[in-house]
């Protein structure tokens, strides 16, 4: 095992990242529950241009970590900003400039797909030849176009999944969050989302997604924490972290520690 991977990092920051303005930035976030610590003391940065993956066995904290990103879950410790503003000051300005696609969408399932894309488009006020050129862009690579008519409480659990994933592409977000993104996709939109992925920081962005598959995070991610009992255990780019090792076997080590 590479040294460098057996040495704590300790949750810092890393110092390249130090002096500039990361368009995530968590310091130190604390979540109880009922006086349990569901994450303790989670610190990382995120910057333009790159992906971050956050792993960890089920019930390490990830979701929970993620929806404090987004300020669905309030945090009791540390501070979350996003392009500099604290979500906690800021909510409303923060929120514009992110998107959230949870592991299991919750879409209004009596509206039909295009109502939905449009109300999503209506509360980010996005313009009608605007929102139109996003929707029929993303609804025609995911092969979802014939269907938007139809009522989503029709569609199937991957259609569903198509249809979250071009409403937080709508209003062009900066930071994209997302939990689980690849389940319920076939291979072909599979494909198809990590090269949105790309695209968003190619054009500048971040994301900031759990998975379970760690061969995705590997071939995928500039970053990557690994979290265990809410604790991140590990983080940094995606060479610092496993050395000359595979992802998984980094990961199986330190779950065994």
């Amino acid at each position: 095992m590479n040294k460098l991977v057996k040495e704590p990092s300790y949750n810092l920051i890393p110092e390249r990242d130090l002096g500039k303005t990361p368009i995530l930035e968590c310091r130190r976030i604390g979540i109880d529950f009922g006086g349990l610590s569901a994450v303790d003391e989670f610190t990382i940065a995120i910057g333009r241009t790159e992906i971050c993956g956050i792993i960890g066995p089920n019930g390490a904290g990830k979701t929970t970590t993620l929806k404090s990103v987004v300020g669905i879950q309030n945090f009791d410790e540390g501070e979350i900003t996003i392009c500099g503003t604290s979500i906690k000051a800021n909510p409303l300005t923060c929120k514009k400039q992110i998107a959230y696609i949870p592991d299991n969408p919750d879409l209004y399932e009596y509206m039909t797909g295009i109502k939905y894309l449009n109300f999503i488009a209506d509360i980010f006020g996005i313009g009608s030849a605007e929102r139109m050129e996003r929707i029929h862009k993303y609804a025609d690579i995911f092969e979802l176009t014939a269907d938007l008519a139809q009522p989503i409480a029709s569609y199937s659990h991957g259609m569903k999944q198509k249809l979250a994933i071009i409403s937080a592409w709508i209003h062009d977000p900066k930071l994209i969050i997302m939990d689980e993104p690849f389940v319920g996709l076939d291979p072909k939109a599979a494909h198809l989302l990590k090269s949105m992925m790309r695209e968003v920081c190619d054009n500048g962005g971040a994301i900031f997604f759990s998975t379970h598959v760690l061969e995705v995070a590997e071939k995928l991610c500039d970053k990557v924490a690994i979290i265990k009992a809410g604790r991140l255990i590990r983080s940094g780019t995606m060479e610092e972290v496993k050395g000359d090792d595979s992802l998984e076997e980094v990961f199986l080590e330190l779950e065994g520690e």
